[in-house]
């Protein structure tokens, strides 16, 4: 994109340049700068998330000449070709029949595993539900009906997973410990706030300090209605945490969400923006961010050179959003949406926001695109944006206006990306 002062890259341009670059910055491929030496012995992959299968194939990439098996499970239309490692297909965000089998096998596959081999974790965000193994008296109904709850009730990804922690005999480092005495070496690709790497995938190879009473807490405080047994195992205190000396584990983060906000904030640069990173674990109801990140976009504009030169606001993070109504969106799509009805067409702003999976929720969008014409345009089509806001219909907004953004899965996830963009003041 050539650049110059009588003729500067339009503002979706800009915008979507840096989503990509965000993108980019978390590719899976990552990981091979993280490897070791190839090692002489037999080498078993173990992984889940939305990015294991890319990693998986970067893997054997890098080590063509290893001893090399395993298995991994990932969304739905997120495989990758591998050739000696298995990749297995399952549900998200709910899980299916299909990852319970994976898990059971990759359970399997850890207890073979001998004092000499080494266990190549490949670990990214939705394994916790494409990981998915009931522990003793629960069922994967029981677990769907809980994740269920917990994805409309507005939890955090922290407390999903502490919950998810203690219903699972696979979570919460008990496929290292299957294991044993094989050495675990874990590669991350964080999603979460914070980059906590044992609460990615809720941890199925690392230590874990959370306890049964915590996740209890969390089923009461969001009043969820989940099935007795799933409280008679919660109360009973049947799980025990896997502390980190119980576990001979390594770990690595090898992308995280700082990563890709630094990349985007260098395309912004080159793209003649100045950035401004907020920061990467932005928490809260998508809505409230949105009121809260409007507030202080006007407020910037309304001051003294608050228009003297183009900048970009950029964050990441992971917001919620506690459904109300049957609507098709994902929490990126209700932000911008939320986030545009509150900006009220003010002129110079425009913004994005998008999952860098992709996949917004459990539509096909990765996210949408707002410019100061977009509360116009959905009144020229007879469209209430705050009608489809009170119905978590937020896709279907913005479908209307062309202005969805579709990518398809790109094999990573460092969760969601957005940013403001204020234009230079022609005047």
């Amino acid at each position: 994109m050539k650049l110059s002062a009588e003729n500067p890259p339009a503002p979706k341009d800009v915008l979507l340049a840096m989503f990509h670059a965000a993108v980019r910055a978390a590719a899976p491929e990552n990981i091979v700068a993280h490897l070791p030496s190839a090692p002489t012995g037999r080498v078993l992959v173990l992984g889940a998330g939305k990015a294991s299968a890319a990693m998986a194939a970067a893997v054997e990439r890098a080590w063509p000449s290893v001893e090399m098996s395993g298995l991994v499970v990932t969304r739905y239309g997120h495989g990758a070709a591998c050739e000696r490692i298995e990749v297995v297909e399952a549900g998200h965000p709910v899980p299916d029949a299909q990852g319970q089998r994976a898990a059971e096998r990759m359970l399997e596959l850890a207890r073979a595993a001998g004092p000499d081999d080494l266990v190549l974790a490949l670990i990214s965000g939705g394994g916790s539900s494409l990981l998915v193994k009931p522990a003793p008296g629960l069922s994967l109904d029981d677990k769907r009906e809980v994740t269920r709850q917990l994805l409309a009730c507005g939890a955090t990804i922290q407390e999903l997973n502490c919950v998810r922690k203690h219903l699972s005999g696979i979570k919460g480092g008990r496929l290292a410990l299957a294991a044993a005495p094989a050495k675990v070496l874990t590669f991350v690709i964080s999603d979460v706030p914070g980059d906590d790497p044992s609460m990615v995938a809720s941890g199925p190879t690392l230590g874990d300090t959370t306890t049964s009473t915590q996740a209890l807490a969390i089923v009461d405080r969001y009043r969820l209605n989940v099935p007795e047994s799933v409280r008679r195992h919660l109360t009973g205190a049947l799980v025990s945490p896997c502390t980190l000396d119980a576990l001979a584990s390594r770990c690595a983060i090898v992308a995280h969400p700082q990563m890709s906000l630094d990349a985007a904030a260098a395309a912004a640069r080159a793209l003649g923006a100045e950035p401004i990173i907020l920061g990467d674990d932005i928490q809260g109801e998508a809505r409230e961010v949105a009121a809260s990140m409007a507030r202080m976009t006007l407020d910037h504009v309304r001051s003294p050179g608050g228009r003297s030169s183009r900048r970009v606001f950029l964050s990441g993070g992971e917001t919620t959003v506690t459904v109300r109504a049957p609507g098709r969106g994902g929490r990126n799509s209700e932000f911008l949406l939320a986030l545009t009805i509150a900006l009220g067409s003010t002129p110079g702003i425009s913004a994005i926001a998008c999952d860098t999976d992709g996949i917004d929720g459990s539509e096909d969008n990765a996210g949408a695109v707002m410019d100061p014409s977009s509360l116009r345009r959905a009144a020229e089509l007879g469209l209430d944006p705050q009608e489809f806001l009170f119905e978590n219909d937020s896709y279907s907004l913005f479908q209307a206006l062309g202005d969805l953004v579709t990518t398809g899965p790109t094999r990573t996830n460092v969760n969601d990306f957005r940013a403001i963009l204020v234009e230079v003041d022609p005047s």
